[in-house]
């Protein structure tokens, strides 16, 4: 039996919590706070961004509606509470502060988003919870701790989950176009140490299989080297420009990847083996993938050691 925790956002019965607590659960048992067992109905779920709506058929006059806060506002140092179910110790309160800002995890599967790190007491059981500010407004939903670590807890921003909600009411699932391809931001400056060719831009490491990237012949990597402690999967292409827009840093490549919608045309200029060349794909809806789960029984996610992230493009 998985458990976990939630929070009503609005007077018809809509729910927030964690995509790996109710995906694909056949039947779904909430109790409120006044003590009841009600049946709820997941109306849409997305295991990337780890968020999930449900609905209870419930009357909620008498019921605690959650405030949604800015958690583009938070800083380093606010006092926070955590409110769940850890363990199955219902309503549990533990209280911290944020501990850090734009936390992205390693792991299996990785949490590509910029999560909000606490070191409020976080526990399996409290996925889905609300992490709150001192004016008792949600400005996060629990979702992840580090096990080798003593209360450092994660929690994915409301701002996210604000963002997906209507889509997730609406269609069911997050609607997002798809690559296919993980790797990470290099420049000039990593040439200089390990003496191969290479230019500014978002260096391929991995292309999923059957994806758009593998069907027009985008390469990943085959040589792995760690350098610094970071390790980087060398020799695939290096994307420069998409749509003839360079690709000079993280915040530049993912405004322009934000801007790709499903069904859109997108130039690729890529650099491989001092050749420079141009594609072009057509992007469809990504599909959800093995490696997008994970664990139901758990909100543990393990940091890979001396490792910076290759993180995906869609």
């Amino acid at each position: 039996m998985v458990s976990g925790s939630g929070f009503i956002i609005d007077k018809e019965g809509l729910v927030l919590t964690n995509s790996h607590v109710v995906y694909e659960r056949q039947a779904i048992s909430l109790t409120i706070d006044d003590g009841r067992k009600v049946e709820a109905k997941v109306l849409g779920a997305d295991p990337i961004f780890d968020l999930a709506v449900l609905r209870i058929p419930v009357s909620l006059e008498k019921h605690t509606v959650a405030v949604l806060g800015d958690s583009d506002s938070v800083r380093i140092g606010e006092d926070v509470i955590a409110i769940g179910n850890p363990f199955g110790l219902e309503q549990t309160l533990t209280r911290g502060v944020v501990s850090g800002l734009n936390r992205i995890l390693s792991g299996s599967p990785p949490l590509t988003l910029p999560l909000i790190q606490t070191d409020a007491s976080i526990n399996p059981g409290n996925s889905g919870g609300p992490l709150m500010n001192r004016c008792g407004e949600v400005i996060g939903i629990n979702t992840s701790i580090l096990t080798e670590a003593q209360n450092i807890g994660f929690a994915i921003p409301i701002n996210v989950a604000k963002s997906v909600i209507p889509e997730l009411i609406d269609h069911g699932r997050v609607i997002r176009p798809w690559l296919g391809i993980s790797g990470k931001m290099v420049n000039k400056g990593l040439m200089e140490i390990i003496n191969l060719p290479l230019v500014n831009g978002f260096l391929i490491e991995t292309v999923d299989q059957g994806s758009p990237a593998q069907r027009v012949g985008i390469h990943g990597g085959d040589l792995p080297l760690m350098i610094g402690g970071t390790e980087f999967l060398l020799g695939g292409d290096i994307i420069t420009k998409i749509n003839g827009q360079a690709v000079d840093d993280s915040e530049n490549l993912f405004k322009l990847i934000d801007s790709l919608k499903v069904g859109d045309n997108v130039w690729l200029t890529l650099f491989h083996k001092n050749q420079t060349r141009n594609i072009e794909l057509n992007l469809p809806e990504r599909p959800i993938l093995p490696g997008d789960f994970r664990s139901s029984t758990s909100s543990t996610l393990l940091p890979m050691k001396g490792r910076l992230k290759s993180f995906p493009l869609r």
